[in-house]
């Protein structure tokens, strides 16, 4: 094993090669003592999982590991979603959270994520920390650990199940009574967290619905728990073949990422969601302040905020970034491409829950579909049409990366190059309004295209100069 590495969004390998039960036991050991040097070891760490393999046993022997430590542990009782163990952290004023999931990666992969007590992604100075310490003590004996009988006796372990408290705040930001008046829904947690959360809120409202994929499966029926188009096929024909279906509304396996289906089936890309709820919550629910996204995001986004008046925060990419400024109250909505968002007054981290939920209010309150919004978007700020594409690079290819990424051209696709951005990867703004944006991967020979564009054929033509670009 190289070492413990912690990327965009905590520390992930794959189940019996790296991600092994004395690989958990040192990070947890290395949170504790990060929590230890802090001073905040006294406030308590909440520890859940999602439904992959082994993912109760992890968050168990982690709060084997945590009271051992002496630091206190609220241990979820079944898997929780992402945003419900973000919403618990701020609830209870905890010192973290320790969160057992791999989002929405295949299921021979598992993680372990850590939030700080803002509730949000942990930022890179304290993910470097844990990463440091965490290191040093690989191949070292093991940790010390209570059992769970003797941990709970100490008062250092107490079972919850945070699911009443979350949906009970969800209430206050989301117009249920306008969902009751939408028609019928068709839900799909992709065999993940989002069971009990997605429909109960339905359910208690006598809301009409239509739930696939709600058991347990930690081979999340074969594809990658990802509400994307190409993971959602079952989805998208369910609601394409059942006309009184008004919405489809999907989230992955820890529940912190959603998918959107129209009422004819068609899948609705995040960047267009991000956009069409960020122009309803100012226009319809009145709310004030700016707006973020990631660097790779569409700029519809920002056509809207002008159409407003209000400012755009653009960030790398990572919800972190963008969880720091709802924590600072200064966005009304920040979002990502890759289908994460949160809003105003709500947690610091990705809410897929609270997304699906957003976007049937929407569609209940304004009485069109998700189509029919966008078109007319579209003819208040512009088209834009997005694409992403991924490139393996050959060995001389990526020998060659730094030298191309370093050396850029002039113009692309026949337009000048009117501004660079590299805030993450490398980002070419054109005088045409177009762009394009190269982003390495950092754990395979692999760099992401970006491009956008106002028609498919331009699109077309700026992914194609990309793609030349980068692959000769």
């Amino acid at each position: 094993m190289m070492g413990i590495v912690f990327g965009t969004s905590g520390w992930r390998g794959i189940l019996c090669e790296d991600f092994i039960m004395d690989n958990v036991r040192v990070v947890i050991r290395a949170i504790a003592d990060h929590l230890i040097a802090s001073g905040e070891q006294h406030k308590g760490v909440i520890v859940g999982c999602d439904t992959r393999f082994m993912g109760q046993r992890f968050a168990c022997e982690a709060a084997r590991v945590l009271a051992g430590a002496g630091v206190k542990v609220y241990l979820c009782e079944r898997d929780t979603p992402t945003p419900v163990i973000s919403f618990e952290i701020l609830r209870r004023h905890a010192a973290g959270a320790v969160n057992f999931t791999a989002s929405h990666n295949p299921p021979e992969y598992n993680g372990v994520k850590f939030s700080p007590s803002w509730g949000g992604p942990a930022l890179p100075e304290t993910t470097k920390d844990i990463e440091q310490r965490a290191n040093r003590m690989l191949g070292a004996p093991s940790c010390a650990t209570l059992s769970l009988e003797e941990a709970s006796s100490r008062g250092l372990l107490e079972r919850i199940d945070p699911r009443q408290a979350y949906l009970k705040a969800l209430e206050e930001k989301v117009d249920f009574d306008a969902i009751a008046h939408l028609g019928k829904v068709a839900l799909n947690p992709l065999y993940g967290t989002g069971r009990g959360y997605l429909d109960e809120p339905l359910k208690q409202r006598g809301i009409p619905y239509i739930m696939i994929n709600d058991r347990l499966d930690p081979y999340f029926g074969g594809q990658p728990p990802e509400p994307s188009e190409s993971h959602i096929p079952d989805f998208i024909a369910l609601v394409k073949n059942d006309p009184a279906i008004r919405l489809g509304l999907a989230t992955d396996g820890d529940a912190d990422r959603f998918g959107i289906l129209d009422s004819d089936g068609s899948f609705i890309e995040p960047n267009y969601i991000i956009a069409l709820l960020l122009n309803y919550l100012i226009r319809v629910r009145k709310l004030e302040g700016g707006v973020a996204r990631s660097v790779a995001t569409s700029h519809l986004v920002d056509a809207v905020a002008r159409k407003h008046g209000i400012p755009v925060f653009e960030t790398p990419v990572g919800f972190k970034y963008i969880g720091e400024l709802i924590s600072q109250d200064k966005i009304i909505i920040g979002g990502e491409e890759s289908a994460g968002l949160t809003i105003k007054g709500h947690v610091p981290e990705k809410d897929g829950i609270l997304a699906c939920f957003l976007v049937a209010e929407m569609v209940a309150r304004e009485g069109k579909s998700i189509r029919e919004l966008l078109e007319r978007l579209y003819a208040e700020v512009g088209r834009f049409i997005t694409r992403r594409d991924n490139l393996k690079l050959s060995p001389q290819l990526e020998t060659e990366y730094a030298d191309k990424i370093t050396n850029l051209p002039a113009e692309v696709a026949g337009v000048k190059v009117k501004e660079v951005i590299r805030i993450d990867g490398t980002k070419l703004l054109l005088e045409d309004g177009s762009w394009v944006l190269f982003r390495k991967s950092g754990t395979e020979p692999v760099v992401r295209l970006y491009g956008e564009a106002a028609t498919e054929a331009r699109l077309a033509e700026v992914m194609a100069a990309g793609r030349k670009f980068i692959m000769g």
